[in-house]
């Protein structure tokens, strides 16, 4: 696959000062830099991860950063693109200098999503400084973690990311609505699609390393009137436990930990049967009907027995005393 993660996000929004503070604030990032026009926040030892770029036009966007490896795999990309009529432009010096890259092209999707490619991200010179306690993030070679975004119809979009962009499907969820989920490295996945008819952002998700950091950031949202806008609960198809807050440009961080790694080399593609999560996940904006069949798919999968082993990483787990009766029957 030419693109390896989604690497960094770029949000350009009217709204900086708000976003300086909910950065550090209730996501636990690092505000590396702060100027008139922009905002720099760390996660881990990239200089960067989320950059935060003054619009004046009222209009939220946001700019979706794939990651590759080295010159030769972003020409291979760059030139996939304009085979099939993409407008494709390299990035001045400048800005790569601006999202501290070494070099990038710029492209936009069939929908109008707008999109970078890059290779060479920097890494920082001093340590990650979360903006609150915390353990940190799961990063790595899955990258800052996962983009969601609304679309009126998948069919329309799902040739372009797996045929020209790389994309692997991983599974898929057909009711109440259409979620398709694509996989490009050994993260479950680090795009998805939900069929609402509309265009935008969805969500971004970022992972902690520990279950705790989840949970006392879910404090400090209920804390905040309004600032909840799903309901902390288990996925049934990447396992992740988190919940949802809004962002001050109206789209949502998901907020988790526990997230699948999956092979790629040998995953073959799956519909998801029992809906979206293993219990939880109570979206506060949904009409009370709506709600009502959404706890209805949740209590099949709870009247089916589904579960899964918590995906931990080497370190933050100790074995306790027992042993479970489904997983081990001994």
């Amino acid at each position: 696959m030419l693109i390896n993660a989604l690497g960094q996000i770029e949000i350009r929004t009217a709204k900086l000062e708000d976003w300086a503070d909910y950065g550090p604030r209730f996501l636990g990032l690092q505000l590396a830099e702060k100027t008139r026009d922009g905002l720099l926040f760390r996660m881990d030892d990239h200089e960067q991860r989320i950059l935060v770029s003054r619009d004046a036009s009222g209009t939220e966007s946001a700019v979706f950063g794939w990651e590759v490896d080295d010159e030769a795999a972003l020409d291979a990309l760059g030139a996939r693109l304009e085979a099939i009529g993409v407008a494709v432009r390299a990035l001045g010096r400048d800005e790569c200098d601006y999202r501290h890259v070494r070099q990038a092209i710029a492209f936009a999707d069939p929908a109008g999503n707008a999109m970078l490619a890059y290779h060479g991200a920097r890494i920082a010179a001093l340590p990650f400084a979360p903006g609150r306690p915390l353990s940190g993030f799961r990063t790595g070679v899955g990258g800052m973690g996962h983009a969601v975004v609304h679309v009126k119809r998948i069919d329309d979009l799902m040739w372009f990311y797996t045929d020209v962009l790389g994309f692997r499907l991983t599974d898929y969820v057909p009711h109440p609505y259409r979620v398709y989920f694509f996989h490009v490295s050994e993260r479950h996945h680090s795009l998805a699609m939900v069929e609402s008819g509309k265009t935008g952002i969805h969500h971004v998700m970022l992972e902690l390393q520990n279950l705790d950091d989840v949970g006392q950031g879910y404090d400090l949202a209920q804390a905040d009137e309004g600032r909840v806008g799903v309901t902390l609960g288990r996925h049934t198809n990447d396992f992740m436990t988190s919940f949802y807050l809004y962002t001050p440009s109206g789209f949502m961080i998901e907020y988790g930990w526990g997230g699948r790694n999956i092979d790629p080399a040998t995953w073959q593609p799956v519909e998801v049967q029992h809906g979206s999560s293993f219990w939880g996940h109570d979206r506060t904006w949904m009409a009370a009907d709506d709600l009502a069949e959404m706890r209805r798919i949740r209590a099949g999968a709870a009247a089916a027995g589904l579960f899964a082993p918590v995906q931990v990483m080497a370190g933050n787990f100790e074995i306790g005393n027992g042993a479970c009766s489904v997983i081990d029957p001994r």
